[in-house]
C-alpha cells in the first residue's frame, strides 16, 4: 500500500476550496481587465481619446504577449518553475502594471513633467493613454501567465475528478468580474466626475487577490510532497524543442484556432459593447452598461452546468460547433436589425445568446487541451494557445477602432457611431470558427482523441 493513502486533492473541500483561492484572483483580474470599457465616452470628452486611441489602449493589454513571445516564457517558467512560483510571479506583474495604468488616469499625472515628455512624440496619440497601455502591457503579461497557471492548477487538483465543471467554475467566478465592473466603473466613475476612481478600486482588489495565491501556496506544496511520497510519477522537466510536438499536432492547432477566432468576437467586443449600446439605445453609459453586464451572468450560471454534462457525457466538440454558431447571430443581430426595431428587449436577447455561446465553447474548449497533449507540455501548450489567442485580442481592439473611426469621419459626439461593419467583423469570426469546429470534429472521429467522451475516468476498486 503507498506510503500516503489519501491525497489532498482526494478530499473535495480541499480542493475545491483550492479552486476558490485560484478563481478569486482572475475575478479581480477580469475586473480590471475591463475597469474602463463602460467608460469609452467617457474618456473621449474627458481625455481627448479617439476610437483608434481607446483601441489601443485596450489592445495593449497582449502586446507584450505577442510581439515579446511572453506567454511562450510563461508557459516555460510555469513547466520548470511550477504553479507556485509562477502563480505569485503573475500576482506581482499585473499589481505593478496596473498601478502604472492607474497612474496614468490621475490628476497627478495631469501637467506633470512625464506627462510633458510622452506628449512630445506620437502626438496622435495622448500621453495619458501611452503610460495606460505600458501599464497595461506589463498587466497583461501577469494576467495572461496567471490564466495559464491557474488552468493547470486545476488541472493538477482535479485530474480524473469533476475537471470540466471545476474549470466551468472558475471562469464562472472570472466572469462575474465582468458583471462587477461593468455594473461598478460608470457608476463609480460618474459620482467621482474622475475616470481613474474605478482603477483605484480595481488595483486594490488585485493586491487581495495576491493574498490568495499566497495562502494557496502553502496548500499546493503539501499535495506536491504527498504526489513524491505516494509514488506518483514526477512530470518530466520540459525541453523548448518540445514546443515542435505542439506545433506538429494538427487537432491542437484546431483548437488554437478555435480559441483566437472565438475569443476575438468576445473579449474585444467587450470594450466596445457600453458605447455601442448607447449609440443604439441613446441611452446613458450607466444603463447601457446594465444591459451587457448580464452577458456574464448567463454564462456564469451555464458554464459550470455544461462542464458538469461535460465530465458525465461528453460531446465537447458538438458544444464548440453551436457556441460559433450562436455566437455568429449575436453580433448579426447588433449589426442588422435596424434601428426602428431595436429595442433593449432586443439587446437583452442578443445579450443572452452571447452569453449561452460564452457558456458553451470555454466550458469545451479548455478540458479539451489534456486529452490532446501530454502532462509534460500541459503548461506549455496552455501558454502557446493563450499566445495565439493574444495576436487576436491585440489585434481586434485595434482593427475595430480604426474601423470606427474610418466609417464614422466627421461624427463627433461618441454617441452617434454607427457600429454597423465593426459587428459585421465579429459576426465573420464566427462564421470562421464554426468551420473549424466543424474540421476539428472530423479530426477527432478520425484520431480517436475522445473530445466527445466524458472527463471522469471511472476507478476500478482494489483491496489493500
Amino acid at each position: 500500500m503507498n506510503k500516503v493513502a489519501i491525497l489532498l486533492k482526494d478530499r473535495a473541500i480541499v480542493r475545491w476550496s483550492m479552486l476558490v483561492l485560484l478563481a478569486s484572483m482572475m475575478f479581480f483580474a477580469y475586473m480590471f481587465v475591463d475597469v474602463l470599457s463602460p467608460l469609452k465616452s467617457m474618456l473621449e470628452t474627458s481625455r481627448g481619446w479617439t476610437s483608434e486611441n481607446f483601441g489601443t489602449v485596450t489592445g495593449a493589454e497582449y502586446f507584450l504577449n505577442v510581439f515579446v513571445l511572453f506567454l511562450i516564457f510563461a508557459g516555460i517558467i510555469l513547466d520548470k518553475m511550477g504553479v507556485r512560483f509562477t502563480a505569485i510571479l503573475s500576482a506581482l506583474v499585473m499589481i505593478v502594471g496596473a498601478g502604472i495604468k492607474y497612474y496614468a488616469l490621475t490628476d497627478a499625472f495631469s501637467g506633470s513633467g512625464l506627462e510633458t515628455w510622452l506628449s512630445s512624440w506620437w502626438v496622435s496619440l495622448p500621453a495619458s493613454a501611452k503610460l495606460a497601455s505600458l501599464g497595461f502591457m506589463i498587466f497583461g503579461c501577469g494576467v495572461e501567465m496567471a490564466g495559464v497557471t491557474v488552468s493547470k492548477g486545476i488541472v493538477k487538483w482535479f485530474k480524473g475528478k469533476e475537471l470540466a465543471l471545476a474549470m466551468g467554475l472558475e471562469m464562472a467566478i472570472a466572469r462575474l468580474g465582468v458583471f462587477a465592473i461593468f455594473r461598478m466603473s460608470p457608476r463609480v466613475a460618474e459620482s467621482m466626475s474622475n475616470v481613474s476612481a474605478p482603477v483605484l478600486i480595481s488595483l486594490i482588489l488585485l493586491v487581495i487577490g495576491l493574498l490568495a495565491f499566497s495562502v494557496y501556496f502553502f496548500f499546493d506544496r503539501k499535495l506536491e510532497r504527498q504526489l513524491g511520497e505516494s509514488g506518483e510519477e514526477p512530470e518530466e522537466e520540459f525541453k523548448v524543442r518540445d514546443l515542435g510536438i505542439l506545433f506538429t499536432n494538427k487537432a491542437f492547432l484546431i483548437v488554437s484556432g478555435l480559441c483566437v477566432l472565438y475569443y476575438s468576437a468576445i473579449f474585444p467586443f467587450q470594450k466596445y459593447a457600453a458605447n455601442m449600446l448607447e449609440c443604439r439605445l441613446q441611452t446613458s453609459a450607466t444603463d447601457a452598461s446594465d444591459i451587457f453586464s448580464w452577458f456574464p451572468i448567463g454564462a456564469m450560471i451555464l458554464t459550470p452546468l455544461l462542464g458538469a454534462y461535460l465530465d458525465n457525457k461528453g460531446k465537447g466538440a458538438s458544444m464548440l460547433i453551436i457556441g460559433a454558431v450562436l455566437m455568429c447571430l449575436c453580433h448579426l443581430t447588433f449589426a442588422l436589425v435596424p434601428e426602428a426595431y431595436f429595442t433593449k428587449g432586443i439587446a437583452y436577447t442578443a445579450i443572452i445568446i452571447l452569453g449561452i455561446s460564452f457558456s458553451l465553447v470555454p466550458a469545451a474548449l479548455w478540458p479539451s487541451v489534456p486529452k490532446l497533449v501530454k502532462d509534460r507540455y500541459l503548461g506549455s501548450a496552455y501558454s502557446v494557445i493563450f499566445w495565439i489567442q493574444n495576436i487576436g485580442l491585440w489585434a481586434l481592439p485595434l482593427l475595430i477602432g480604426v474601423v470606427l473611426d474610418r466609417t464614422n469621419q466627421g461624427v463627433t459626439n461618441p454617441l452617434e457611431y454607427n457600429y454597423t461593419v465593426p459587428m459585421l467583423i465579429f459576426a465573420s469570426l464566427g462564421v470562421l470558427a464554426f468551420f473549424l469546429g466543424i474540421w476539428l470534429k472530423a479530426e477527432d472521429r478520425a484520431k480517436g482523441y475522445g473530445l466527445e467522451l466524458p472527463n471522469i475516468t471511472k476507478k476500478i476498486k482494489t483491496d489493500d
